[in-house]
Formats: structure tokens, sequence, C-alpha cells
């Protein structure tokens, strides 16, 4: 009878927990990692003077590098090592810059295959970017047909966010589309507070008033 009692527990509920227990204790130390460099990275980018921008960019890239190398089946530690190299790229400026934005186009590839849906899409609305900031052909790999097309996509699966709802105003602008830009920009304006981003939240709505004062100025 106690070995029935044994087996009839560990077929149940005990051996689903037990299974699930290498994921769980894998889950925390990624997460850790990746909120570690979300938090190094807003710091740089929205307290840190611009002229020291670019070194400490290139010391968080290469963190973050080992990242990806701890976990290379999360999605995660990609799409930031993606982020902060377009970051670097930003700091850094120029044709100079155009290796980085490649490299970075690479880790959010490698992060949808992984995981389109990480982080609330946020590999396909960082790629969307890239692909309407950064010159089309001969001289990069620009297509606002793309980056509309990622971008929707991002939005779809976090219409309330603040970046998805940020990075599409701007697209609009770009197309000097005012009255579209104002839509979403406003709606990012108004998006919730995340936790712990109290940072990247202050920042970035910070870009959405510049954004907003530059395109009614358009209309």
């Amino acid at each position: 009878m106690h070995t029935q009692f044994l087996h009839r527990g560990l077929s149940g509920g005990w051996l689903a927990s037990l299974l699930l227990l290498p994921a769980l204790a894998l889950a925390a130390p990624v997460d850790d990692a990746v909120t570690e460099l979300q938090h190094e990275w807003e710091v740089i980018k929205y307290q840190t003077p611009a002229k020291q921008q670019e070194e400490k960019f290139e010391a968080l890239a290469s963190k973050a590098g080992k990242v990806v190398e701890s976990f290379p089946q999360r999605a995660e530690p990609l799409i930031w090592k993606g982020i902060i190299v377009s970051s670097w790229a930003g700091a850094k400026g120029g044709l100079g810059a155009l290796g980085l934005v490649k490299q970075a186009k690479a880790d959010y590839e490698s992060a949808m295959k992984l995981d389109a849906n990480a982080l609330e899409g946020s590999a396909m609305n960082s790629l969307g970017v890239l692909y309407y900031k950064v010159p089309g052909w001969p001289v990069g790999f620009g297509n606002k047909d793309k980056a509309k097309e990622l971008l929707q996509k991002a939005l779809a699966l976090n219409p309330k966010g603040i970046d998805p709802n940020f990075f599409y105003g701007e697209y609009w602008l770009e197309q000097g589309n005012a009255p579209e830009a104002i839509a979403y920009l406003e709606r990012a304006l108004q998006a919730p507070a995340r936790p712990g981003r109290v940072i990247a939240d202050n920042g970035r709505r910070e870009e959405i008033r510049t954004l907003l004062d530059k395109a009614r100025q358009m209309k």
C-alpha cells in the first residue's frame, strides 16, 4: 500500500512539480540578469552625459553578450543585447555605427526565432525601429514597409505599452504624417507605468513630449 501511495503521488501533481523545478531554477537567474541589464541601460541612456555613453554602452554590450552565452535558449537576453548594441550605435553615430546596427539586427532576429512574443514583442518592435532609422540600400538595410509591418505586430501584442506606441508615433512623424504621429504619441503618454522602470518611463515621456511638440508644429 505504501508503494502504491508513492506511485500515485508521483504520477500526479508531485511529478509535474518535480519536472518544473529545473525550469523554475533557470528562470530566476535569467530574469535577474535581464533586469540588471535593463536597469544599467536606462541609467546610461537617461542619466549619463552624452559624451560618456558610447564607452559605457560598449562595456554593457560585452556584459550582455555573456548573459546571452549563459542562457542560449532564452530570447530575453538577446533582445536586451540588441537594445544595448543599438544604443551604442546611436551614441557612436556615423557610418562607423552601421556594423553595430547590423549586429543588433542579428540579435533581434535570433530572439524572434526563439520566441517572437518575448517581452511583449520587444524584438519585433526594436527591429522595426532599425528598419525605419537605418538608411536603405546600398548603404544599409532600411525598409519602411518592413518597419511598419513589425511595429504593427508589436503594437498588437502590447497595444497600451509606452514603447510600441512611442515608436509607431515616431515612425509616422518620420513619414511626415503628423495626425497619425500625434495619435500614437498621445497614447504613449497615457501608457500605464511599468513596475521598476521609473527612470525609463520618465525619460521616455520626455522624448514623447518633444516629438509631440514637433508633430503639432507640422500640422
